[in-house]
């Protein structure tokens, strides 16, 4: 199989690689469609990545090879690349949340498994989730990082009538937009400094500003005239995320959705005089995937929208990290990866 490899920062090739051997509880999917993260551009642009590896987490596929122990599947079922299956069995699962799970493994560390910038991907029985009847491919392939950004919303307590800020409108940020409206939120703000990414937040339905436009008040008791209930930080910039503080009412809450490697510098005084409640948001609810095939599902959910319209080969890869880097592309890119059977 053809599969896009991360060599060092900056560099990835596409060579062939041998189709993985199916276990006994093993399904073997061909790859439809696998969209391009915020965290891939991490590991190509910054060098976060393991050489040799092949990343892509946000995939769907058909299966093509079940192994003899597997029950629930068969060859041509659709499906999408589900959670990590945790323990079920410690203090943050029994209490659902299993992005908590005492057994998850520390990111970055420990082996790699290989991801769906590949034209075949191996996973086990547990760890797909089925896609609804009818449900293109390439929209499928949104339910990975929709249910982030439904986890980023039930961090929050987001809900409508409140008043919601997005600090940054990659795709997480414009799916979190999304999500919110679904949800009934109607006054939502986002703030971005991409031409491009600020016409998508307001084709979504979004109020856009630039991040100069954010002020952050002079005292750490005072709040700005029209605060936020809740914002949703999907950057991963950290200043970003000390001007989302600024912009909460008191007794608002900050979200922090993006992963980046800057740390911020908030203000104690302006939290504890405030009130204020700073949270993460690390991957999914305990039902996410099955509530973003569901949102997804919903012909009044704007995938179109969310989705650059054309697909990209697995050639093409690096050139489609660049530009979403730069900022030439706003909505998810989805990778192609097949040469078909």
């Amino acid at each position: 199989m053809r599969a896009a490899v991360y060599r060092r920062q900056g560099a990835m090739d596409v060579e062939e690689r041998p189709v993985p051997d199916v276990g006994p509880n093993d399904v073997l999917l061909e790859v439809s469609h696998c969209g391009i993260c915020g965290s891939d551009l991490h590991f190509v642009i910054e060098g976060w990545g393991q050489p040799g590896s092949i990343e892509g987490h946000e995939w769907s596929g058909r299966v093509v090879a079940v192994g003899n122990a597997v029950t629930q599947w068969m060859v041509g079922d659709a499906a999408v690349g589900g959670p990590t299956p945790r323990c079920g069995k410690c203090e943050a699962c029994l209490a659902g949340r299993p992005s908590l799970c005492a057994t998850r493994g520390t990111p970055g560390a420990g082996v790699h498994s290989d991801g769906a910038f590949a034209e075949y991907i191996l996973t086990t029985e547990a760890g797909i989730k089925r896609v609804p009847e009818g449900m293109p491919m390439r929209v499928a392939a949104l339910a990975e990082p929709l249910a982030v950004a439904l986890h980023g919303l039930t961090r929050g307590g987001v809900q409508a009538g409140q008043r919601v800020l997005v600090t940054g409108a990659g795709p997480i940020g414009t799916l979190s937009v999304a999500a919110a409206r679904a949800r009934g939120v109607t006054d939502i703000v986002v703030s971005e400094p991409h031409p491009k990414r600020r016409a998508l937040a307001e084709r979504l339905g979004a109020n856009v500003v630039e991040p100069e436009q954010l002020v952050t008040p002079p005292s750490p008791g005072d709040v700005v005239d029209e605060p936020f209930d809740v914002a949703l930080e999907c950057s991963g910039n950290a200043k970003a995320m000390e001007s989302a503080l600024g912009q909460l009412k008191r007794g608002g809450t900050l979200v922090l959705v993006g992963a980046g490697m800057h740390r911020p510098r908030f203000d104690n005084n302006r939290i504890l005089l405030n009130e204020m409640m700073i949270t993460g948001a690390f991957v999914y609810d305990a039902d996410g995937f099955e509530r973003s095939l569901e949102l997804l599902a919903d012909p009044s959910f704007p995938s179109d929208v969310l989705i650059e319209p054309d697909d990209v080969p697995l050639d093409g890869i690096l050139g489609a990290i660049g530009a979403l880097h730069d900022g030439e592309l706003a909505a998810k890119v989805m990778i192609v990866p097949s040469r078909g059977l």
